[in-house]
């Protein structure tokens, strides 16, 4: 393993961004180049989020990262069916119903989103066509699915969410961007007939990365965030 390690290492100069300005630059990107990612880059994007913690170490996330082909095999059909309105199978049931403060901040996104795309709110055919962009993957040229053993429940997803966000970060570090979605929870018999998944892996969510494409208006959205009073309490006694 150490010897895989310092291969890769050894292929690929690592950048100078640190991680605070990682974090600030990481965004939602909607649209990317016709570009791929090379492989040697993508190897040490992903030993880099390998380092993520774990509960006693277990290391629980499982990743299938699609291009070229497949990929493309993977939007046609989860285009399709979507399209033709075939009910989602999620392995997880998604528990959106948001209130108070958190419904406030979800409108602001969408607001910030929709305003950016040119879709009012009563505008139906253009709302459809922005969530049928999640499963044309907003033409990243990669798509990674993120899942775990069937087993585990709601402590270690959490696990796979600090994988998430190490990946997210390192691909910043390295000059590209994503958009995690929770759409791509939608399918997952697609996803796991397109990877031969036979151990029951569950798929919890997806994310679309690549080079940002800087003439795709959904890209120039910004969302704020709150001071840390609204979330975090300090005290000593």
């Amino acid at each position: 393993m150490k010897d895989e390690q310092e291969a890769v290492k050894s292929r690929v100069a690592d950048p100078d961004m640190g991680l605070i300005d990682s974090i600030y630059a990481r965004h939602s990107v909607r649209g990317y180049l016709d570009k791929e990612v090379p492989q040697e880059v993508m190897n040490r994007i992903f030993e880099i989020a390998q380092q993520s913690p774990s509960n006693c170490n277990v290391q629980p996330w499982k990743v299938y990262v699609a291009s070229g082909e497949l990929k493309d095999r993977l939007r046609k059909q989860m285009i399709e069916a979507t399209v033709g309105g075939v009910t989602p199978n999620p392995d997880y049931p998604y528990r959106g119903n948001f209130a108070d403060e958190y419904r406030t901040r979800q409108v602001e996104c969408a607001v910030a989103l929709y305003s950016k795309m040119g879709i009012g709110r009563d505008d139906k055919e253009g709302r459809m066509r922005a969530v049928l962009r999640n499963f044309e993957f907003f033409d990243a040229p990669h798509i990674v699915f993120l899942g775990m053993h069937p087993d585990f429940g709601t402590t270690v997803a959490i696990d796979v969410g600090m994988f998430a966000q190490s990946l997210m970060l390192s691909m910043v570090a390295f000059g590209l961007h994503s958009c995690p979605m929770g759409t791509m929870r939608n399918y997952p018999d697609m996803v796991r007939e397109a990877f031969e998944i036979e151990d029951g892996t569950k798929i919890l969510f997806g994310i679309s990365f690549g080079y940002e494409d800087p003439t795709v208006d959904a890209n120039e959205t910004r969302t704020t965030r709150d001071g840390i009073s609204a979330n975090t309490v300090f005290r000593s006694n």
